[in-house]
């Protein structure tokens, strides 16, 4: 007996479609490796349906006023709480991540993201007016910069999603979302549910691979272009907008550093940052991955780390006690197990380093030491559940390899020294610095990097205005 295969679908001017040559691309459930739905794959006719139908609805919902598209914001926010149920299940067919996290770690702050910026759309203001020369009044506009082509991940597909399209629509501009080939389920459910209150043409929704993804970047109609996704990725996005001077918006990868002091609370530490480690399989930009260690309570803490870690449980979606699920496919488990494998002779893997199962993608959460800083996984992101350790014997030699690496994300610093704390984060190079804590993020606060991390901020007033172009407008009173 054969199960059906669900049938996903773009969403464009306000109506599902299929990919017009017909093309699909086959989804897998990476908690058991089998295929579950079809989706589109979708080529040039596609994007440029999309982009006509975004271009179409720009500016009415530009003209919109601020309070109009604030009251949107908010309809949809309370619609993905009454369809949380639908939600979670999408995602955990998606990611097979555990179902409870889904439900406690990703639709409230989802639905308070949504929330920040339908109050930030009522924010939407330049300077006040002035004059800056003799009978001449100048003023300043702040307005939406168009159509917005925007490519999510799969790490985190439907939250993802929200940090890109809520800002821009609440700036007044409208969207044409790619969601990725593997995760692209709960995007289209979301595109159901905002198609039902939004302006047709105003959000859209075309999936597809990386050659859809390059299609809607190099489309001459969108004004800006946001992709999340690898350091390649982005390189390429920047260099197709670059050829039409297209605005970009990249939040690329990540190796954090969790700088570990010698009066540090080892315990509460251990606790902490193997959860912000191991959290989502590891597969976050900011997950605490790269842990520098005072030499003096080195062996100690890798000892308490190799402790927690055994301790961690990966599993089904429904398993109980489980902190994260699988990889989210094939290529990346072998990535993450390649790491493992190519490890120097001087390293040494304190707990795991092994697939879990022949079923889905798990791998066991894993702990190395013994590395230096210039070994390759030191200097290249692993995104997946492994925690290198590293020693440092003072200050200086800690921020020298917390900030010797490409990325510049995030990072954590962990003392009982006030003063240490500030120095360091005065000195860390990352967009992000937590102290005596990892992960934690809220709407107010902005997010994103430098260097190889990309540039431009989600969340935040920041993220809000990116979505924005200024505009100086001068009167004469004469």
């Amino acid at each position: 007996m054969t199960t059906e295969l669900r049938r996903l679908r773009n969403y464009i001017n306000g109506e599902f479609r299929d990919a017009a040559d017909g093309r699909t691309i086959d989804v897998v459930n990476p908690a058991t490796g089998e295929v579950y739905a079809t989706s589109p794959l979708s080529g040039q006719a596609d994007v440029d349906a999309a982009m006509e139908a975004a271009a179409a609805a720009f500016p009415a919902w530009r003209d919109s006023t601020p309070s109009e598209r604030q009251k949107v914001l908010l309809k949809i926010a309370d619609a993905f709480e009454e369809r949380a149920e639908d939600l979670i299940a999408a995602e955990v067919l998606n990611t097979g991540k555990p179902t409870a996290l889904v439900a406690s770690e990703e639709i409230p702050p989802m639905v308070d993201q949504i929330r920040f910026f339908a109050g930030a759309a009522r924010l939407l203001e330049g300077r006040s007016a002035g004059e800056y020369m003799e009978g001449m009044t100048s003023i300043v506009r702040r307005e939406p910069v168009g159509v917005c082509a925007q490519v999510a991940p799969w790490n985190y597909p439907m939250m993802m999603a929200v940090w890109k399209f809520a800002p821009a629509l609440a700036a007044g501009n409208t969207v044409v979302l790619k969601p990725s080939d593997t995760t692209p389920a709960s995007t289209v459910l979301m595109a159901e549910i905002i198609g039902r209150i939004v302006p047709k043409g105003v959000f859209n929704v075309v999936c597809g691979d990386r050659e859809t993804g390059k299609a809607m970047v190099e489309h001459p109609t969108p004004a800006m272009a946001s992709i999340t996704g690898s350091v390649r990725a982005g390189m390429q996005v920047a260099e197709s907008a670059a050829k039409d001077v297209k605005r970009v918006h990249l939040e690329l990868g990540g190796k954090a550093p969790v700088v570990v002091f010698e009066d540090t609370d080892i315990e509460k530490a251990v606790e902490d940052i193997s959860v912000a480690g191991f959290f989502n399989a590891g597969q976050d930009c900011t997950a605490a991955t790269r842990v520098l260690v005072h030499e003096s309570i080195h062996d100690e803490f890798v000892a308490a780390l190799a402790k927690a870690a055994a301790e961690t449980k990966t599993g089904q979606p429904d398993d109980e006690d489980v902190l994260y699920g699988p990889l989210n496919n094939a290529n990346q488990l072998k990535q993450v197990a390649g790491f493992i494998d190519r490890l120097p002779a001087h390293a040494k893997v304190e707990a795991g380093g092994h697939r879990v199962g022949d079923k889905g993608y798990f791998y066991a959460p894993t702990v190395v030491s013994g590395l230096k800083q210039d070994d390759e996984i030191v200097q290249n992101e692993v995104f997946g559940p492994v925690i290198t350790v590293q020693s440092f014997t003072d200050e200086a030699q800690a921020l020298e390899f917390a900030n010797g690496v490409e990325y510049a994300l995030a990072s954590s610093v962990w003392t009982k020294d006030h003063a240490r704390a500030m120095r360091m984060s005065k000195a860390l190079d990352f967009g992000c610095v937590w102290i005596n804590t990892h992960i934690p993020l809220v709407a107010e606060m902005p997010h994103g990097g430098y260097k190889k991390s990309g540039y431009g901020k989600d969340l935040s007033a920041y993220g809000f205005e990116d979505y924005t172009r200024i505009k100086h407008v001068m009167t004469s009173l004469g």
